[in-house]
C-alpha cells in the first residue's frame, strides 16, 4: 500500500516548520514527505535587512536545508515550482516530473506589492533574498565610492530613499543609521553630506504599533539624521530618485522599496479566489474549498475578529501556523480529527540598530538595549527551533 504523499513547498517559517515538525513527530514509513524550495538554503527573512545595510555577513542568515533534515524522513527537492493543479493534485517544477500529493503545504512566500507606483520594480532595489540585499549593500558602497570620484561631487550618490515605514522599513533605516558612519570614514565623505529618508504614505511608521514606542522610535531614529515623510505616497520611481505626492522629488542614487507585500500569484493562477494574492483560509488552515490543501505564511489570510481586519504576515504567525499544521496532518494520517488554529501573539520588537530596539514582550513596553537583547534572543529561538541547541549557539552573536 502507498504511503500518503505530503508536499510542503517552500522552506520559509510556515514551510521548514511545518517541515522540521512532521520529521519529528512521524514515524519510519508512515508517510512520504517531500520539500521544495528554490533553493539549498533557508534565509531568515526578518534578518535580511543587516546585510542590506552591510552590517551583517549575508550567510549569518541562511541556513543549508540538508542539515536540517533526516533523508529516511524527508526528501527535498531543489527546484522551481512553475504551477500548483489543485484539481489534479499535483505540482508542476520547472526541471523535473510534476509531483503528486495527497496533502499540499503552499508556504512559497509573498510577492511585491508596488500600489500602482510607476518605474518602482524598474528603479528600486528591494529587501527580498539573499543576491538582493548583496545587491544593495555592494550598490551603496559604489555610490559612496563614486562620490570623489565624479568631476561634479553629486548629492544624489550619497542620499537613500527607503519606501515604506513598516518593520522591514524601520528595520533597514535603524541599520543604516549604524553603517552610514562607517561609509563615512571609509570614503572620506562629512556625515553632514549623507541623507538618509524614509517614506511612508500611512499616517503613521509602524501602523498598529503602539503609540508610545512609535514616538520613542522616531525620535530615536530622527535624533540620528533620518529624515520622515509620513502621509506621502510614491506617486513615481525613476533613475534619478523619487517624486512624492505633492510634487517633491528627491534626487537619490538608491531606493530601497520595503513597502508591503501580496501574496504568491501561483494561487490565483490555481483558480483559488484572493485578496491581493492572499488566500482567507479556515480554521485549519485549508483554502476554501479543498480539505487537502494548505496555506501558511505571507499567502496565507486570517481575520483578526478583534480588531476587524487581518493580522499581518510576519514570522511568528507563519511559525505558528507550521507547528500546528504538523499536528494537524499527523491526526489526519493517524485518523484523529484536526484542531482550529488560533494565533497567540507573544509580543513584538522592532530593531532600531545594533544597540536599541522598540517592543511589546510578556505583556510590557521594552526600550533600548533591553528590547535590542530580546531581539537577539528571539533571533536565536528561531534557529533553535529548526536546528537545536548545535544551530542556535552557532548562530548567536552577542
Amino acid at each position: 500500500m502507498a504511503l500518503p504523499k505530503i508536499v510542503v513547498l517552500g522552506a520559509g517559517y510556515g514551510g521548514l516548520m511545518t517541515t522540521v515538525s512532521l520529521q519529528k513527530e512521524l514515524n519510519h514509513q508512515e508517510a512520504e514527505v517531500t520539500l521544495v524550495n528554490l533553493n539549498p538554503y533557508h534565509y531568515v527573512t526578518t534578518k535580511l535587512h543587516e546585510p542590506a545595510a552591510g552590517t551583517l555577513d549575508p550567510d549569518y542568515a541562511q541556513v543549508d536545508i540538508a542539515g536540517l533534515l533526516k533523508p529516511e524522513k524527508v526528501r527535498f527537492v531543489q527546484d522551481e515550482v512553475t504551477r500548483v493543479d489543485p484539481e489534479n493534485k499535483e505540482v508542476h517544477l520547472a526541471g523535473r516530473e510534476p509531483l503528486k500529493y495527497d496533502y499540499l503545504v503552499f508556504g512559497l512566500g509573498s510577492a511585491p506589492e508596488t500600489f500602482g507606483i510607476k518605474g518602482l520594480l524598474e528603479n528600486a532595489f528591494l529587501i527580498r533574498n539573499l543576491n538582493g540585499v548583496r545587491q544593495i549593500r555592494e550598490h551603496i558602497e559604489y555610490s559612496f565610492s563614486q562620490y570623489h570620484n565624479s568631476e561634479e561631487k553629486r548629492d544624489e550618490l550619497l542620499t537613500i530613499v527607503v519606501g515604506g515605514a513598516g518593520f522591514t522599513g524601520i528595520e533597514f533605516v535603524g541599520e543604516l543609521v549604524d553603517r552610514i558612519p562607517e561609509l563615512c570614514r571609509q570614503f572620506d565623505i562629512p556625515r553632514e553630506k549623507v541623507r538618509l529618508v524614509n517614506v511612508e504614505a500611512a499616517p503613521t511608521v509602524l501602523p498598529g504599533f503602539d503609540e508610545e514606542l512609535v514616538k520613542y522610535g522616531m525620535k530615536y531614529l530622527e535624533d540620528h539624521g533620518v529624515e520622515f515623510r509620513i502621509s506621502t505616497p510614491i506617486e513615481e520611481c525613476n533613475p534619478d530618485g523619487v517624486i512624492l505626492k505633492g510634487g517633491e522629488k528627491i534626487d537619490s542614487a538608491t531606493v530601497v522599496w520595503t513597502g508591503g507585500v501580496r501574496g504568491n500569484p501561483l494561487l490565483e493562477e490555481a483558480g483559488i479566489e484572493t485578496a491581493r494574492g492572499r488566500v482567507k483560509v479556515d480554521e485549519y488552515l485549508r483554502a476554501p474549498g479543498y480539505d487537502d490543501l494548505f496555506v501558511v505564511g505571507d499567502s496565507s489570510l486570517i481575520i483578526n475578529e478583534e480588531a476587524g481586519r487581518p493580522f499581518p504576515p510576519t514570522a511568528q504567525m507563519a511559525t505558528q501556523q507550521g507547528k500546528h499544521l504538523s499536528g494537524n496532518l499527523v491526526a489526519q494520517l493517524r485518523g484523529g480529527s484536526m484542531k482550529p488554529f488560533k494565533f497567540e501573539s507573544k509580543g513584538t520588537l522592532a530593531s532600531l540598530g545594533r544597540g536599541s530596539a522598540i517592543g511589546v514582550a510578556f505583556g510590557k513596553k521594552i526600550t533600548g538595549s533591553t528590547a535590542s537583547m530580546m531581539k537577539r534572543i528571539n533571533d536565536w529561538r528561531w534557529f533553535y527551533l529548526i536546528g537545536g541547541l548545535s544551530l542556535m549557539f552557532k548562530k548567536a552573536k552577542f
